[in-house]
């Protein structure tokens, strides 16, 4: 097998030429990436401090935040070096590990929301059951569970798509991303493409139908109660559905992104739909919970007005 097959470097083709505008773009970039930082540590710090904050919920939107953290520094490290560069050329380890850090944000931020909505759906329909279910033995097995499967799978993926030879080494997106990569494969693709489906009916499909089962289950059981149950219903469970709304939204975008041509797309409307699914649910999520959950929200005050502590009930 030749070694230009396997190509040392991945070029990176969605970069437009801004000219001077890079540097405006750059400090726009590192703002945001700043903001994520800081909204997300937010709600680590404050979790993880806060005794009152220490249940299976609050549990879930931690990680939810650490998984915010570790996707958006596979992403932002590089694209911003990239903003400030001539030339888009990433090496093969790097693009690798990209790709790997990046899916398995993907495939967490998904299997993290399966669980929670498991959590809202055992604490709204099995109420005197939630106690005995949903214990710290519980939680601690659904989060390992969360973080161990897709790290699994989609290291297989990266690894069957590692060995593959290559006949080019252009991606036209502005991160490594596994499918345009295995669009460049001189040979059979099949058990890659197995084995993706597997990964992405496993980790992506199944999570998300979970969801929508819970959902409509949640549903039906407010049917048949009181205005007042609906409201805290609507009021403990908006800020997930929110969340899992968006998310879904943004892997759809960069599904249906992978699958055209984005040569016959607008250079900047690409750019746009492909960091949305890196930089949207990053950003939005501490956003979400930290306005619409009232217990977050009074901790968040408590700490910047530095009041007393907040007794609840």
């Amino acid at each position: 097998m030749e070694n230009n097959t396997f190509p040392q470097y991945f070029n990176l083709t969605m970069f437009v030429k801004l000219g001077n505008y890079r540097y405006l773009a750059f400090v726009l970039c590192l703002l945001l990436y700043a903001f994520i930082i800081f909204s997300n540590l937010v709600i680590i710090v404050l979790i993880s401090r806060e005794i009152t904050l220490h249940e299976p919920m609050y549990i879930f939107i931690m990680c939810l935040s650490i998984n915010s953290l570790y996707g958006s520094a596979g992403f932002f490290f590089r694209f911003l070096r990239d903003l400030l560069s001539d030339t888009h050329l990433i090496s093969r380890t790097a693009c690798f590990a990209q790709i790997y850090v990046i899916y398995t944000y993907a495939s967490y931020e998904m299997t993290l929301l399966g669980i929670m909505a498991y959590d809202r759906y055992v604490a709204i329909c099995q109420p005197l059951n939630y106690h005995n279910k949903i214990t710290s033995k519980a939680v601690s097995k659904l989060v390992a569970f969360a973080w161990t499967y897709p790290c699994f799978s989609i290291a297989t993926c990266v690894y069957l798509s590692f060995r593959l030879p290559l006949c080019g080494n252009k991606i036209p997106k502005v991160f490594c991303a596994n499918w345009p990569v295995v669009k460049l494969s001189c040979v059979s693709t099949v058990i890659n493409n197995l084995v993706g489906m597997v990964a992405l009916i496993t980790t992506v499909f199944l999570p998300l139908a979970f969801v929508m089962f819970t959902y409509i289950r949640i549903i039906l059981i407010c049917r048949k109660r009181s205005s007042e149950f609906k409201s805290k219903v609507v009021q403990n469970c908006l800020p997930h559905i929110v969340t899992f709304v968006i998310y879904s939204s943004t892997v759809f975008c960069d599904v249906a992104l992978s699958r055209i041509d984005l040569e016959a797309l607008n250079p900047f409307l690409a750019i746009i739909l492909a960091l949305e699914f890196v930089v949207i649910p990053p950003m939005v999520n501490p956003l979400v919970y930290g306005l619409k959950l009232a217990e977050i929200r009074k901790c968040v005050l408590k700490v910047f007005l530095r009041s007393e502590p907040v007794k609840t009930n």
